[in-house]
């Protein structure tokens, strides 16, 4: 029974949804305010890029809101996050200063074309939503890829936790495909959010992922004002 929450889920996962949100939209803060004290536009540019996904989970609340009727909602923050995705790969771009034609640019049109190159696969068929879902999936890969080579050029940038909470997220979404199996397949749930239990256990890994990301940034600030990172213009 879900007598304590709203729609689908109950109190505690929704308590663990919004936490997973606000996290995130910390997080984009605390980045762009570490790029504004150590005067790196850069910087505070990709503090900016994580807005789009930051709007979308707004939409993946509203659905569950709406207990997982207007699926138009959910169509829409995937197609945010696709832009939110690509907007984390060009200001890790920036950030490796790259300009177009290098093997970094020819490396993400690489990996979108492999992904264009045959339908895409799915058991509920062959559609633009699964072709939206699959693309973003590879984009924010290679963003995972170019962060870690980020990472070992300019340790100044973000801390290992935060690049840990942004690889995390493939933590979180290997879970959830995994909990949607059992979920439909063994439990016999019309889909995951029907299924609370493991709804809300896959959501916290977003929600540690999140605050890996955003408790990385901060202690960013703390090196920085305790003068252990030079300003930069």
């Amino acid at each position: 029974m879900n007598l304590a929450g709203i729609g689908l889920l109950s109190l505690p996962n929704w308590l663990i949804h919004i936490s997973s949100s606000l996290e995130w939209g910390v997080a984009s803060l605390l980045i762009y305010r570490y790029g504004k004290l150590c005067g790196r536009r850069e910087i505070r540019v990709f503090g900016l890029s994580m807005l789009p996904h930051w709007v979308g989970s707004f939409f993946v609340l509203s659905y569950h809101i709406t207990t997982d009727r207007i699926a138009l909602l959910l169509d829409l923050s995937e197609v945010i996050n696709l832009f939110g995705s690509i907007s984390l790969l060009m200001a890790t771009i920036n950030l490796l200063k790259v300009r177009e034609k290098t093997p970094v640019t020819s490396f993400a049109a690489l990996m979108a074309a492999l992904m264009f190159a045959g339908k895409p696969q799915s058991y509920m068929g062959a559609d633009i939503f699964d072709a939206i879902l699959q693309v973003s999936s590879v984009v924010y890969l290679t963003f995972l890829v170019l962060l870690l080579v980020l990472y070992r050029r300019d340790r100044t940038v973000f801390s290992g936790l935060t690049v840990a909470g942004f690889w995390f997220v493939v933590v979180f979404i290997s879970v959830t495909v995994f909990f949607m199996y059992l979920a439909t397949v063994k439990r016999g749930y019309a889909s995951l959010s029907h299924d609370d239990l493991l709804h809300g256990s896959a959501e916290s890994l977003l929600t540690v992922s999140n605050l890996m990301i955003a408790l990385g940034a901060q202690r960013r600030i703390r090196e920085f004002e305790a003068g252990k990172i030079p300003p930069q213009r």
